[in-house]
């Protein structure tokens, strides 16, 4: 498939940083990692207490998934009219989206099988697909609500994804994912989110992703998922020394958000087995916070990461892809992912006209079946999570660039300090 985007930004960086950019370079990647071999001395055990093999559900090759694992659940009539009066009741009370909730957007029948998707979403292969909202019978409100609603009974917590709406404090619930490189300047954009351009293997922010389909591509845009434990188990029998990289602190780009230049912190999180919790496994990072993107390259007065760092990102993308499982997402679909176990990444896509592929994600948390959250992660899910009231929350209609994602408003920022 070709795929045209914008030319980005040619991207600078620290003195010292490897040939590294945030499109994976098969080649470069072999490269590293042969002269990697023979001119150092590698480690060849795990850090202390790491496992040699993760053992669970969570561990999967999407390349052979679908024979022993249904992640599709198909909403019924019965579903969809359950679906259609909790609207009708919500819109009914009059009350603002934010107080969308298990109540307000009851579904009685529904509610058991949104449950146990949780409980496979947070203990099971980590990740489930609802099919089948009727987006075209809805207003673009009305889809949102339903979304909201629903997923208020697989996870009833909505983090908040910006702390701004129009120049103005809120708690920003949902995200759209869409391009609108035609609608704004290439230079103000910090993240994949808003290109139709190949997006890399990586996490996000929070304990549970969730992506409604409102719209599809022309072309392209197939949504993937491959499990961080399977990829886990790959480089702790093959590449020791990369586990020990991945288990040190990073130097991640803030691009100077909230006057911070850099944050200091570990990819890879072990929590061994507690009486309440299995042994478990957490990589989170975006590869843009080592790379940079676009409007927002790496910062050129902050540390390099290291060539074993460059070497760490690419076997993570890799493998990931390797491994991954193909959604076959299609417009109407909700796709719920476990963002502690699982990567998420997409590929590249061409809209037209009459199809334009169009995301709208929540970031969720379920009390009942939440993991630890690991000490070097806290203030980051504070930031999602913490003090998000109902009536602060908002729900834009249209696609914007978050502030975090916006390099405008990030050096706008910086000028006014």
């Amino acid at each position: 498939m070709s795929v045209t985007v914008l030319q980005p930004p040619i991207p600078v960086g620290p003195v010292g940083q490897p040939d590294i950019a945030y499109a994976p370079n098969h080649n470069t990647y072999l490269t590293r990692v042969k002269r990697r071999q023979e001119t150092e001395t590698l480690e060849n055990t795990l850090p202390p207490g790491f496992p040699e093999k993760l053992v669970s559900d969570l561990v999967w090759d999407g390349r052979n998934l679908a024979a022993s694992y249904d992640w599709d659940y198909h909403l019924t009539e019965h579903d969809l009219e359950e679906l259609d009066a909790a609207l009708k009741n919500f819109r009914a009370l009059k009350i603002p989206l934010g107080h969308i909730n298990q109540d307000t957007f009851a579904l009685p029948k529904l509610h058991n099988t949104l449950r146990a998707i949780s409980r496979e979403i947070h203990l099971g292969h980590g990740f489930k697909v609802v099919r089948g909202i009727p987006v075209d019978k809805y207003t673009r409100e009305e889809n949102i609500i339903i979304y909201a609603g629903l997923a208020s009974h697989v996870a009833p917590i909505r983090g908040r994804q910006d702390h701004l709406y129009q120049g103005k404090p809120a708690d920003v619930a949902i995200n759209h994912i869409k391009d609108i490189t035609s609608q704004v300047d290439a230079n103000r954009i910090g993240a994949p989110a808003y290109t139709s351009e190949k997006q890399v293997f990586h996490t996000d922010a929070g304990d549970v992703i969730a992506l409604f389909a409102l719209g599809e591509a022309a072309e392209g845009g197939q949504s993937y998922l491959s499990s961080s434990w399977h990829v886990y188990n790959e480089i702790a029998a093959t590449r020791p020394d990369l586990i020990r990289t991945l288990a040190e602190p990073w130097v991640a780009d803030e691009f100077g958000r909230g006057g911070k230049k850099y944050t200091s912190r570990p990819l890879l999180h072990h929590q061994p087995a507690t009486a309440e919790a299995p042994e478990r496994l957490i990589i989170q990072y975006a590869r843009r916070n080592f790379t940079g993107y676009w409007g927002l390259p790496r910062s050129s007065d902050i540390p390099p990461i290291t060539e074993a760092q460059a070497e760490a990102l690419d076997t993570l993308h890799f493998l990931a892809e390797k491994y991954a499982a193909s959604l076959d997402f299609h417009k109407g679909d909700i796709q719920f992912a476990n963002n502690l176990s699982i990567f998420h990444a997409r590929a590249g896509f061409r809209d037209s006209p009459e199809k334009q592929r169009h995301l709208v994600r929540l970031w969720l948390r379920d009390p009942e079946f939440a993991w630890e959250t690991p000490e070097a992660l806290k203030s980051r899910w504070d930031n999602v999570y913490e003090g998000v009231t109902p009536e602060n929350q908002v729900f834009p209609l249209e696609p914007t660039i978050r502030s975090s994602s916006d390099a405008s408003s990030i050096k706008a920022a910086q000028r006014v300090k």
